[in-house]
Protein backbone atom coordinates (compact mmCIF):
# COMPACT_ATOMS: atom_id res chain seq x y z
CA UNK A 1 0.00 0.00 0.00
CA UNK A 2 1.24 3.41 -0.80
CA UNK A 3 0.83 4.74 2.47
CA UNK A 4 1.41 8.52 1.06
CA UNK A 5 -2.29 8.05 -0.51
CA UNK A 6 -3.97 5.89 2.41
CA UNK A 7 -6.96 6.96 3.57
CA UNK A 8 -8.90 5.96 6.96
CA UNK A 9 -10.28 2.59 5.93
CA UNK A 10 -7.26 1.42 4.50
CA UNK A 11 -5.27 2.30 7.52
CA UNK A 12 -7.71 0.90 9.74
CA UNK A 13 -8.45 -2.38 7.78
CA UNK A 14 -5.58 -3.10 5.58
CA UNK A 15 -2.79 -2.58 8.07
CA UNK A 16 -5.18 -3.74 11.21
CA UNK A 17 -5.34 -7.31 9.65
CA UNK A 18 -1.25 -7.61 10.31
CA UNK A 19 -1.60 -6.22 13.72
CA UNK A 20 -4.65 -8.07 15.18
CA UNK A 21 -2.97 -11.68 16.42
CA UNK A 22 -0.70 -9.11 19.03
CA UNK A 23 -3.15 -6.71 19.87
CA UNK A 24 -5.34 -9.74 20.78
CA UNK A 25 -2.11 -11.21 22.73
CA UNK A 26 -1.86 -7.85 24.36
CA UNK A 27 -5.39 -7.75 24.86
CA UNK A 28 -5.69 -11.11 27.33
CA UNK A 29 -1.95 -10.74 28.75
CA UNK A 30 -3.95 -7.21 30.18
CA UNK A 31 -6.91 -8.60 31.13
CA UNK A 32 -5.19 -11.25 32.78
CA UNK A 33 -3.06 -8.67 35.02
CA UNK A 34 -5.73 -6.44 36.22
CA UNK A 35 -4.27 -3.40 38.45
CA UNK A 36 -6.30 -1.30 40.74
CA UNK A 37 -6.77 2.45 40.52
CA UNK A 38 -3.79 4.16 40.87
CA UNK A 39 -2.18 1.10 40.72
CA UNK A 40 -1.27 0.99 37.31
CA UNK A 41 1.95 -0.06 36.95
CA UNK A 42 2.46 -2.62 35.05
CA UNK A 43 -0.06 -1.66 32.53
CA UNK A 44 1.26 1.92 32.16
CA UNK A 45 4.60 0.45 31.73
CA UNK A 46 3.55 -1.92 28.53
CA UNK A 47 1.73 1.31 27.27
CA UNK A 48 4.75 3.46 27.51
CA UNK A 49 6.51 0.59 25.99
CA UNK A 50 4.27 0.28 22.93
CA UNK A 51 4.44 4.37 22.54
CA UNK A 52 8.23 4.25 22.32
CA UNK A 53 8.32 1.45 19.63
CA UNK A 54 5.75 3.64 17.97
CA UNK A 55 8.29 6.56 17.79
CA UNK A 56 6.47 8.41 20.55
CA UNK A 57 7.89 10.88 23.12
CA UNK A 58 7.00 9.46 26.23
CA UNK A 59 6.38 10.84 29.73
CA UNK A 60 5.72 8.72 32.34
CA UNK A 61 4.51 9.19 35.77
CA UNK A 62 1.83 11.89 34.83
CA UNK A 63 -0.62 12.18 37.51
CA UNK A 64 1.21 9.42 39.52
CA UNK A 65 0.84 6.29 37.34
CA UNK A 66 -0.60 8.16 33.84
CA UNK A 67 1.57 8.11 30.34
CA UNK A 68 1.38 10.65 28.06
CA UNK A 69 2.72 9.95 24.48
CA UNK A 70 3.53 12.52 21.73
CA UNK A 71 4.17 11.69 18.31
CA UNK A 72 5.12 15.40 16.47
CA UNK A 73 4.63 14.57 12.13
CA UNK A 74 4.52 18.30 11.25
CA UNK A 75 2.58 21.51 11.44
CA UNK A 76 -1.56 20.45 11.75
CA UNK A 77 -4.25 19.96 14.60
CA UNK A 78 -3.29 17.95 17.75
CA UNK A 79 -5.64 15.07 18.25
CA UNK A 80 -5.79 13.38 22.12
CA UNK A 81 -6.81 10.28 22.28
CA UNK A 82 -7.61 8.83 25.76
CA UNK A 83 -7.77 5.33 27.11
CA UNK A 84 -7.89 4.27 30.93
CA UNK A 85 -6.33 1.84 32.79
CA UNK A 86 -7.72 0.61 35.98
CA UNK A 87 -9.65 -2.17 36.95
CA UNK A 88 -12.23 -3.20 40.13
CA UNK A 89 -12.67 -5.07 43.20
CA UNK A 90 -14.20 -7.77 41.29
CA UNK A 91 -13.43 -11.41 41.48
CA UNK A 92 -14.06 -12.39 37.79
CA UNK A 93 -16.35 -15.49 37.50
CA UNK A 94 -16.62 -15.39 33.46
CA UNK A 95 -14.88 -18.55 33.23
CA UNK A 96 -12.25 -17.54 30.31
CA UNK A 97 -8.89 -18.97 29.99
CA UNK A 98 -7.64 -15.61 30.13
CA UNK A 99 -9.59 -14.88 33.76
CA UNK A 100 -8.01 -12.69 36.33
CA UNK A 101 -6.49 -14.96 39.07
CA UNK A 102 -5.47 -11.38 40.79
CA UNK A 103 -5.61 -10.46 44.38
CA UNK A 104 -3.94 -6.53 46.07
CA UNK A 105 -4.47 -4.58 48.57
CA UNK A 106 -6.70 -1.95 48.28
CA UNK A 107 -6.17 1.47 49.54
CA UNK A 108 -8.31 0.48 52.87
CA UNK A 109 -5.41 -2.66 53.20
CA UNK A 110 -8.01 -5.24 52.15
CA UNK A 111 -6.89 -7.87 50.04
CA UNK A 112 -9.54 -7.94 47.19
CA UNK A 113 -9.94 -10.02 44.04
CA UNK A 114 -9.18 -7.94 41.14
CA UNK A 115 -10.72 -7.85 37.60
CA UNK A 116 -11.03 -5.64 34.61
CA UNK A 117 -15.18 -5.57 34.55
CA UNK A 118 -15.54 -2.51 32.95
CA UNK A 119 -13.41 -3.02 29.75
CA UNK A 120 -10.70 -0.80 30.16
CA UNK A 121 -8.00 -3.69 29.45
CA UNK A 122 -10.11 -3.76 25.68
CA UNK A 123 -9.62 0.63 26.11
CA UNK A 124 -6.02 0.20 26.51
CA UNK A 125 -5.16 -2.35 24.10
CA UNK A 126 -7.76 0.07 21.15
CA UNK A 127 -5.12 2.98 21.55
CA UNK A 128 -2.30 0.66 21.51
CA UNK A 129 -3.65 -0.69 18.16
CA UNK A 130 -4.38 2.41 16.51
CA UNK A 131 -0.98 4.61 18.14
CA UNK A 132 0.62 1.83 15.98
CA UNK A 133 -1.09 2.06 12.77
CA UNK A 134 -1.46 5.93 12.80
CA UNK A 135 2.77 6.29 13.20
CA UNK A 136 2.58 3.63 10.82
CA UNK A 137 0.91 5.38 8.05
CA UNK A 138 2.52 9.36 9.13
CA UNK A 139 3.67 9.43 5.09
CA UNK A 140 -0.06 10.45 4.98
CA UNK A 141 -1.01 12.93 7.83
CA UNK A 142 0.32 16.17 9.35
CA UNK A 143 0.00 17.16 12.64
CA UNK A 144 0.25 15.93 16.52
CA UNK A 145 -0.95 12.90 18.10
CA UNK A 146 -1.17 12.47 21.65
CA UNK A 147 -1.94 9.04 23.22
CA UNK A 148 -3.47 9.58 27.35
CA UNK A 149 -3.17 6.13 29.07
CA UNK A 150 -5.27 7.53 32.20
CA UNK A 151 -5.33 6.35 35.28
CA UNK A 152 -7.85 5.88 38.48
CA UNK A 153 -11.17 6.38 36.22
CA UNK A 154 -13.30 4.08 38.59
CA UNK A 155 -12.21 6.17 41.21
CA UNK A 156 -12.52 9.49 39.25
CA UNK A 157 -9.52 10.75 40.75
CA UNK A 158 -7.26 9.67 37.62
CA UNK A 159 -7.78 12.46 34.88
CA UNK A 160 -7.78 15.43 37.16
CA UNK A 161 -4.44 13.54 39.02
CA UNK A 162 -2.95 14.16 36.03
CA UNK A 163 -4.10 18.02 35.29
CA UNK A 164 -2.97 18.48 38.94
CA UNK A 165 0.13 17.42 37.48
CA UNK A 166 0.83 19.52 34.97
CA UNK A 167 -0.89 17.78 32.26
CA UNK A 168 -1.93 21.09 30.28
CA UNK A 169 1.01 23.12 31.04
CA UNK A 170 3.27 20.07 30.13
CA UNK A 171 1.99 19.15 26.72
CA UNK A 172 0.41 20.83 24.15
CA UNK A 173 -3.27 22.13 23.84
CA UNK A 174 -5.21 19.60 21.44
CA UNK A 175 -7.42 20.62 18.97
CA UNK A 176 -10.29 17.73 19.61
CA UNK A 177 -10.21 15.25 22.51
CA UNK A 178 -11.43 12.08 21.42
CA UNK A 179 -12.24 8.83 23.43
CA UNK A 180 -14.87 5.87 23.69
CA UNK A 181 -16.08 2.65 25.73
CA UNK A 182 -17.17 -0.78 25.88
CA UNK A 183 -20.51 -1.57 26.56
CA UNK A 184 -22.88 -3.63 26.33
CA UNK A 185 -24.45 -4.00 22.78
CA UNK A 186 -23.91 -5.58 19.24
CA UNK A 187 -20.17 -5.97 18.65
CA UNK A 188 -18.80 -4.15 15.75
CA UNK A 189 -21.71 -1.21 16.80
CA UNK A 190 -21.00 1.95 17.80
CA UNK A 191 -23.23 4.32 19.14
CA UNK A 192 -23.19 8.01 20.35
CA UNK A 193 -24.88 11.64 20.25
CA UNK A 194 -24.53 15.00 20.68
CA UNK A 195 -24.45 16.68 23.87
CA UNK A 196 -24.74 14.92 27.13
CA UNK A 197 -23.67 11.35 26.92
CA UNK A 198 -22.42 10.00 29.77
CA UNK A 199 -24.23 11.34 33.41
CA UNK A 200 -22.83 13.35 36.46
CA UNK A 201 -22.18 11.35 39.71
CA UNK A 202 -21.56 11.95 43.42
CA UNK A 203 -20.82 9.45 45.68
CA UNK A 204 -20.96 9.74 49.75
CA UNK A 205 -20.75 8.06 53.07
CA UNK A 206 -22.99 8.46 55.20
CA UNK A 207 -22.53 7.81 59.17
CA UNK A 208 -25.52 7.85 61.53
CA UNK A 209 -24.73 7.29 65.42
CA UNK A 210 -26.74 5.69 68.18
CA UNK A 211 -26.76 4.36 71.07
CA UNK A 212 -25.77 0.39 71.68
CA UNK A 213 -27.56 -1.70 73.74
CA UNK A 214 -28.17 -5.74 74.71
CA UNK A 215 -30.44 -7.41 71.86
CA UNK A 216 -32.73 -8.09 75.04
CA UNK A 217 -33.35 -4.49 75.93
CA UNK A 218 -33.79 -2.27 72.95
CA UNK A 219 -35.40 0.23 74.71
CA UNK A 220 -32.03 1.34 76.06
CA UNK A 221 -30.38 2.12 72.73
CA UNK A 222 -31.08 4.20 69.65
CA UNK A 223 -30.98 1.36 67.16
CA UNK A 224 -28.73 2.54 64.36
CA UNK A 225 -29.74 -0.28 62.15
CA UNK A 226 -33.63 0.82 62.33
CA UNK A 227 -32.69 4.39 61.83
CA UNK A 228 -30.13 3.20 58.87
CA UNK A 229 -33.14 0.79 57.48
CA UNK A 230 -35.62 3.82 57.21
CA UNK A 231 -33.14 6.44 55.69
CA UNK A 232 -32.74 4.03 52.67
CA UNK A 233 -36.17 3.63 52.31
CA UNK A 234 -37.33 7.08 52.01
CA UNK A 235 -34.38 7.44 50.14
CA UNK A 236 -36.05 5.81 47.29
CA UNK A 237 -38.63 8.00 47.31
CA UNK A 238 -36.63 10.95 46.03
CA UNK A 239 -36.70 9.53 42.32
CA UNK A 240 -40.29 8.67 42.73
CA UNK A 241 -41.53 11.56 43.90
CA UNK A 242 -39.43 14.31 43.95
CA UNK A 243 -37.78 14.33 40.49
CA UNK A 244 -40.07 15.21 37.66
CA UNK A 245 -41.31 12.11 34.99
CA UNK A 246 -39.23 14.15 32.46
CA UNK A 247 -36.17 14.38 34.12
CA UNK A 248 -34.05 11.59 35.10
CA UNK A 249 -31.94 10.67 37.95
CA UNK A 250 -30.94 7.64 40.01
CA UNK A 251 -29.96 7.26 43.93
CA UNK A 252 -28.45 3.75 44.94
CA UNK A 253 -27.80 2.59 48.52
CA UNK A 254 -24.59 0.08 47.32
CA UNK A 255 -23.60 -0.65 50.81
CA UNK A 256 -25.21 -0.70 54.28
CA UNK A 257 -23.17 -1.58 57.38
CA UNK A 258 -23.51 -2.13 60.92
CA UNK A 259 -23.26 -4.54 63.92
CA UNK A 260 -20.78 -7.68 64.53
CA UNK A 261 -23.26 -10.04 65.95
CA UNK A 262 -26.94 -10.49 66.33
CA UNK A 263 -27.74 -9.91 69.91
CA UNK A 264 -25.93 -6.54 70.10
CA UNK A 265 -27.27 -3.75 68.75
CA UNK A 266 -24.23 -1.25 67.49
CA UNK A 267 -23.42 2.55 68.21
CA UNK A 268 -23.50 3.28 64.71
CA UNK A 269 -24.32 2.49 60.85
CA UNK A 270 -22.48 3.28 57.59
CA UNK A 271 -24.47 4.04 54.64
CA UNK A 272 -22.79 4.78 51.33
CA UNK A 273 -24.76 5.88 48.43
CA UNK A 274 -24.42 6.70 44.48
CA UNK A 275 -26.49 9.83 42.51
CA UNK A 276 -26.67 10.14 38.75
CA UNK A 277 -27.72 12.98 37.23
CA UNK A 278 -28.01 14.71 33.91
CA UNK A 279 -29.13 18.31 34.72
CA UNK A 280 -26.88 20.78 37.15
CA UNK A 281 -30.45 21.48 38.57
CA UNK A 282 -32.06 18.33 39.58
CA UNK A 283 -28.41 17.47 41.02
CA UNK A 284 -28.38 20.18 43.57
CA UNK A 285 -32.24 19.23 44.29
CA UNK A 286 -31.25 15.68 44.92
CA UNK A 287 -28.40 15.99 46.72
CA UNK A 288 -30.59 18.84 49.14
CA UNK A 289 -33.03 15.54 49.66
CA UNK A 290 -30.07 13.32 50.66
CA UNK A 291 -29.16 16.31 52.89
CA UNK A 292 -32.75 16.46 54.38
CA UNK A 293 -33.78 12.92 54.81
CA UNK A 294 -30.52 11.64 56.25
CA UNK A 295 -30.57 14.66 58.94
CA UNK A 296 -34.46 14.19 59.76
CA UNK A 297 -34.18 10.50 60.30
CA UNK A 298 -31.59 10.71 62.81
CA UNK A 299 -33.49 13.28 64.44
CA UNK A 300 -36.69 11.48 64.36
CA UNK A 301 -35.04 8.42 66.27
CA UNK A 302 -33.52 11.15 68.45
CA UNK A 303 -29.73 10.54 67.52
CA UNK A 304 -27.13 11.76 69.74
CA UNK A 305 -25.64 13.53 67.43
CA UNK A 306 -26.24 14.88 63.60
CA UNK A 307 -25.27 12.49 60.65
CA UNK A 308 -21.63 12.71 59.02
CA UNK A 309 -22.20 12.81 55.50
CA UNK A 310 -18.57 12.83 54.08
CA UNK A 311 -18.11 13.17 49.96
CA UNK A 312 -16.55 9.93 48.20
CA UNK A 313 -16.10 10.93 44.83
CA UNK A 314 -17.57 12.87 42.10
CA UNK A 315 -17.95 12.78 38.31
CA UNK A 316 -18.39 15.60 35.64
CA UNK A 317 -21.05 15.60 32.84
CA UNK A 318 -19.66 14.43 29.95
CA UNK A 319 -20.70 16.59 27.13
CA UNK A 320 -19.85 16.08 23.04
CA UNK A 321 -19.31 19.21 21.65
CA UNK A 322 -22.08 19.67 18.67
CA UNK A 323 -19.56 20.29 15.77
CA UNK A 324 -16.76 17.87 17.13
CA UNK A 325 -19.33 15.37 17.02
CA UNK A 326 -21.09 15.91 13.41
CA UNK A 327 -17.04 15.61 12.75
CA UNK A 328 -16.83 12.32 14.07
CA UNK A 329 -20.13 10.73 13.26
CA UNK A 330 -19.66 11.46 8.74
CA UNK A 331 -16.07 9.76 9.43
CA UNK A 332 -17.96 6.95 10.34
CA UNK A 333 -20.42 6.89 8.14
CA UNK A 334 -17.70 7.29 5.74
CA UNK A 335 -16.07 3.98 7.12
CA UNK A 336 -18.41 1.66 8.08
CA UNK A 337 -21.41 0.45 6.93
CA UNK A 338 -24.89 2.78 8.09
CA UNK A 339 -26.21 -0.12 10.17
CA UNK A 340 -23.17 -0.44 12.65
CA UNK A 341 -23.61 3.79 13.31
CA UNK A 342 -26.26 4.52 15.66
CA UNK A 343 -27.44 7.34 17.91
CA UNK A 344 -27.99 6.63 21.41
CA UNK A 345 -29.52 8.30 24.45
CA UNK A 346 -27.28 9.27 27.20
CA UNK A 347 -25.59 6.80 29.61
CA UNK A 348 -26.70 7.01 33.62
CA UNK A 349 -22.61 5.86 33.37
CA UNK A 350 -20.35 8.36 34.55
CA UNK A 351 -16.48 9.00 33.27
CA UNK A 352 -14.00 11.44 33.78
CA UNK A 353 -13.04 11.75 30.35
CA UNK A 354 -14.93 14.92 30.58
CA UNK A 355 -12.80 16.78 32.71
CA UNK A 356 -10.06 17.00 29.38
CA UNK A 357 -12.09 18.80 27.28
CA UNK A 358 -13.94 20.82 29.63
CA UNK A 359 -10.90 22.11 31.62
CA UNK A 360 -8.72 22.32 28.91
CA UNK A 361 -11.45 24.44 26.95
CA UNK A 362 -11.72 22.33 23.79
CA UNK A 363 -14.63 20.10 21.60
CA UNK A 364 -14.56 16.57 23.12
CA UNK A 365 -16.27 13.39 21.84
CA UNK A 366 -16.82 10.30 23.41
CA UNK A 367 -18.43 7.25 22.04
CA UNK A 368 -19.55 3.73 22.78
CA UNK A 369 -18.43 0.43 20.82
CA UNK A 370 -20.82 -2.68 22.31
CA UNK A 371 -18.70 -5.27 22.75
CA UNK A 372 -21.26 -8.64 22.91
CA UNK A 373 -22.25 -11.22 20.82
CA UNK A 374 -24.65 -10.08 18.33
CA UNK A 375 -26.38 -13.03 18.25
CA UNK A 376 -26.64 -12.97 22.02
CA UNK A 377 -27.99 -9.46 22.17
CA UNK A 378 -30.03 -9.98 19.03
CA UNK A 379 -32.05 -13.29 21.13
CA UNK A 380 -31.63 -11.14 24.18
CA UNK A 381 -33.48 -8.13 22.07
CA UNK A 382 -36.43 -10.21 20.63
CA UNK A 383 -37.36 -12.01 24.36
CA UNK A 384 -36.62 -8.80 26.23
CA UNK A 385 -34.01 -9.72 27.84
CA UNK A 386 -31.18 -7.26 27.38
CA UNK A 387 -30.81 -6.73 31.58
CA UNK A 388 -30.26 -9.93 31.95
CA UNK A 389 -27.18 -9.62 29.89
CA UNK A 390 -23.77 -9.09 31.89
CA UNK A 391 -22.90 -5.76 31.86
CA UNK A 392 -20.21 -3.37 33.32
CA UNK A 393 -18.88 -4.15 36.53
CA UNK A 394 -19.97 -7.53 36.49
CA UNK A 395 -18.11 -10.74 37.49
CA UNK A 396 -19.17 -12.10 34.10
CA UNK A 397 -18.20 -9.43 32.46
CA UNK A 398 -16.52 -10.18 29.09
CA UNK A 399 -16.69 -8.80 25.57
CA UNK A 400 -16.45 -11.06 22.67
CA UNK A 401 -12.93 -10.18 21.03
CA UNK A 402 -13.79 -10.15 17.37
CA UNK A 403 -15.36 -7.88 16.22
CA UNK A 404 -14.62 -5.76 19.13
CA UNK A 405 -10.89 -5.54 18.41
CA UNK A 406 -10.95 -4.31 15.70
CA UNK A 407 -13.66 -1.74 15.54
CA UNK A 408 -12.69 0.07 18.83
CA UNK A 409 -8.98 0.27 16.70
CA UNK A 410 -11.19 1.46 13.30
CA UNK A 411 -12.99 4.12 15.00
CA UNK A 412 -9.83 5.98 16.95
CA UNK A 413 -8.07 5.84 13.68
CA UNK A 414 -11.04 6.88 11.85
CA UNK A 415 -11.39 9.28 14.50
CA UNK A 416 -8.13 10.96 14.28
CA UNK A 417 -7.47 11.22 10.43
CA UNK A 418 -10.95 13.54 10.40
CA UNK A 419 -8.71 16.39 12.09
CA UNK A 420 -5.54 15.04 10.96
CA UNK A 421 -4.09 17.33 7.85
CA UNK A 422 -3.93 15.02 4.78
Amino acid sequence: MNTKQANASEVASGSLRDLLPDLEKLYKDIHSHPELSMQETRTAGIAADRLRAAGFEVTTGVGKTGVVGLLRNGDGPTVMLRADMDALPVAEATGAAYASKVTATDPDGKAVPVMHACGHDMHVTWLAGATALLAQTRDSWKGTLMAVFQPAEETAAGAQAMIDDGLFKRFPKPDVVLGQHVMVGPAGVIGGRTGTITSAADSFQIRLFGRGAHGSMPQTSIDPVVMAAATVMRLQGIVAREVAPTEAAVVTVGALQAGTKENVIPDEAIIKLNVRTFDAGVRQRVLAAITRIVNAEAAASGAPKPPEITPLDRYPLATNNPAATQRVVEAFRKHFPAERVRQTGPASASEDFGSFGAEWGVPSVFWFVGGTDPDTYAKAKATNRINEIPSNHSPFFLPVLHPTLETGVETLVVASRAWLAS
